[in-house]
């Protein structure tokens, strides 16, 4: 039946009679958004691309407090106008985007004569909407009951989604936490897990006709963070956090001032995965939150905890860490949870103290909060409030501290997006960056906030640590996330172990199943400007010199991003560009070797380095020539991976 609705619907778009129409189209005209205002007053659109269907008549409307925009409205008015912009970001895949993109300004009135616009800006390979409303008479302030932005995909499409988790579980209850299992290629009948729905961001093949990413973007202290309902009938709504999450504090329901506006829902459509893994669309409609007087430095540090865990949170087992820094020319030391109790204020300033006189920077680990979990690792109680948080931000400033990792938020609510805000806000002030553990997805926040440097929102390391299950699924999820979740903004994974055991003496706990060599492609494979890797003391004498070469000049920022080739779950081939040299990065998840024929964006000579595994499963190093107009062939071990490195053309 629903579907029945939907092909009436679909019919309704096509008759003037039956519906007011406006319609958008990307500048290369493939891209096209189609709106409509049906007989009954509602709201739909659709998507298609090259004249093939990708999201069929999908619902649009809001329902506030003040005024219903859901159904009773008509056209009343709709202009479109071209964008070009250009702007630096060096924080994402791409430190000079070029957004070029036609923008579509729908204006609807429902019954009570009450406005509201629809925004759609649509680039070659983008779609960016959002709802804005003017003042509503003496109304100054409105909460939105519900969304009716729906997301209708044709028969036939499977899926690449994960799914939001039960509120106040997991680990001294402090989920949902953006950290559950995808399923790959799942049919849109499946339910997921908890019944909750998925988590943006989430990934759709649509047979035969290409691929649509969907996510949000811009979400600020303004609004809530959204997510996917289950479908009904191919349809996917947009859902709002749950009641229970943050232990039950802050509203469902999000407030804004008027006039104001909702986030964007972005879509992403190809033909291919290119456009999915090149997208740009999260920070390409957003625009900086403040202006900030600091300099903020990205890089490279190490990290004792994720396989030393909390034994190692004291001052002896941290200054084997900021040596290891030192040696391997990091910039950072990240220290974790309980230092304020193991270590405590006053040694720990003698520790950073210490860390300069090695030319290494401090990162150091808080909770978020106190009130809406269980946690009780240390420091606690001092980020959610704004008193004390100021208090110990300026002790770090005094200090020399660079930045925060800041964990354990569980939840959604416009609440909980107001402490993110307010703690990068006020971390500003002290020229301190922040990277977010235990979180939300980021939304557009490296354009939106100067010193925000990564989150994690993805089954992250520390699992690889706690499970074999996951050790077992490791090439499978690194296949995965250059094409949904790190597709969309920052990932603080964590990852690159160069320990054979997953444990402090590298003979016991988890085995790890992937190659060195595969390590080594995930410090290009995941973006974040900010990479703590999982590397130990003991990897400079038992890991493979040629490993920890590489570890030492691989750089976590990136001047451009390329895709090269990959299936999601089975494989991966990125190309990254730092400055002038091009790092090329495969991973394999297939259960075979891989043989590839790749082709390589700009070798300026006839030769590159290829880090790859020998028939043994060892790490080697090879120059390998390159043929003008040929591709290079590469074989990928399964569970393996492969590096080339080169200096690109001018």
């Amino acid at each position: 039946m629903m579907r029945l609705i939907s092909m009436l619907c679909l019919g309704a778009l096509a008759g003037a009679a039956m519906a007011q129409q406006a319609v958008v189209k990307g500048p290369d005209g493939k891209l096209q958004v189609e709106v409509a205002c049906l007989a009954d007053g509602k709201l739909v659109y659709t998507v298609t691309y090259d004249g093939e269907t990708m999201l069929e008549a999908s619902p649009l409307g809001l329902q506030t407090n003040a005024a219903d925009f859901s159904k009773g409205l008509k056209l009343t008015g709709q202009e479109v106008k071209s964008l070009d912009q250009t702007y630096d970001q060096s924080r994402i895949k791409a430190s000079r985007v070029r957004y070029v993109a036609n923008e579509l300004n729908c204006s609807f009135q429902n019954a009570d004569g009450h406005e509201m616009k629809v925004t759609f800006r649509v680039s070659d390979n983008d779609v960016a909407f959002r709802y804005s409303l003017p003042k509503l008479g003496e109304t100054a302030s409105i909460r939105v009951m519900a969304e009716k932005t729906g997301f209708r995909f044709p028969e036939g499409t499977t899926t690449f989604l994960t799914p939001q988790s039960d509120p106040m579980i997991g680990w001294k209850r402090t989920k949902p936490s953006y950290e559950e299992e995808y399923k790959a290629d799942a049919p849109m009948s499946d339910k997921s897990q908890y019944g909750h729905g998925y988590t943006f961001p989430g990934l759709f093949h649509v047979g035969e006709n290409g691929w649509v990413l969907v996510s949000e973007t811009g979400v600020d202290s303004r609004y809530c963070a959204s997510r996917l309902s289950d479908a009904q009938d191919g349809l996917y709504t947009v859902a709002f956090p749950m009641p229970e999450e943050n232990n039950g504090n802050g509203t469902v329901e999000p407030a804004f001032s008027l006039p104001g506006s909702t986030p964007w829902r972005t879509l992403t459509v190809g033909n291919s995965l290119k456009p999915i893994v090149e997208t740009t669309v999260p920070w390409d409609v957003v625009e900086p939150r403040y202006e900030t007087s600091q300099t903020y430095r990205p890089g490279r540090g190490t990290w004792s905890w994720i396989v030393w865990q909390d034994a190692s949170i004291n001052y002896e087992d941290q200054v084997k860490f900021i040596d290891l820094a030192s040696d391997m020319g990091y910039e950072y030391v990240l220290i974790d949870n309980w230092w304020d109790t193991n270590i405590g204020h006053e040694r720990m300033e003698e520790l950073i103290d210490y860390a300069h006189s090695k030319g290494v920077d401090v990162f150091l680990w808080y909770t978020s909060c106190g009130y809406w979990n269980d946690i009780e690792q240390g420091p606690t109680n001092r980020m959610d409030n704004p008193i004390v948080r100021k208090k110990e931000m300026r002790w770090l400033k005094e200090q020399g501290v660079k930045g925060l990792k800041v964990d354990f938020f569980g939840g959604d609510k416009q609440e909980t997006m107001r402490l993110y805000e307010a703690i990068l806000s006020d971390a500003d002030d002290h020229g301190l960056m922040v990277i977010f553990h235990g979180c939300t997805l980021p939304r557009g926040w490296e354009r939106m906030y100067p010193n925000y440097v990564g989150s994690e929102a993805v089954l992250a390391s520390e699992n690889l640590i706690f499970n074999q299950h996951f050790c077992d699924n490791e090439a499978f999820n690194a296949c995965l996330h250059p094409f949904i979740r790190n597709a969309v903004g920052c990932m603080e994974f964590g990852g690159v172990f160069l320990n054979k055991r997953l444990n402090r003496t590298n003979d016991g706990g988890t085995v790890r199943r992937t190659t060195d060599v595969f390590q080594l492609a995930t410090a290009v494979l995941f973006q974040n400007p900010v990479q703590n890797f999982a590397i130990t003391p003991n990897n400079l004498t038992d890991a493979p010199k040629v490993c920890i070469d590489f570890m030492r000049q691989v750089p976590t920022t990136w001047d451009e991003t390329r895709f090269i080739d990959g299936y999601p779950g089975k494989y991966v081939v990125l190309a990254r560009r730092h400055g002038d040299e091009w790092y090329v990065a495969a991973a394999n998840a297939t259960g075979e070797p891989l043989e590839l024929e790749l082709e390589l964006p700009q070798p300026a000579g006839k030769t590159v380095f290829l880090y790859n595994d020998d028939k043994q499963l060892q790490p080697v190093v090879q120059e390998v020539a390159v043929k003008p107009g040929r591709p290079l062939k590469v074989t990928v071990q399964s569970q393996g991976g492969a590096v080339l490195r080169y200096i690109g053309a001018k």
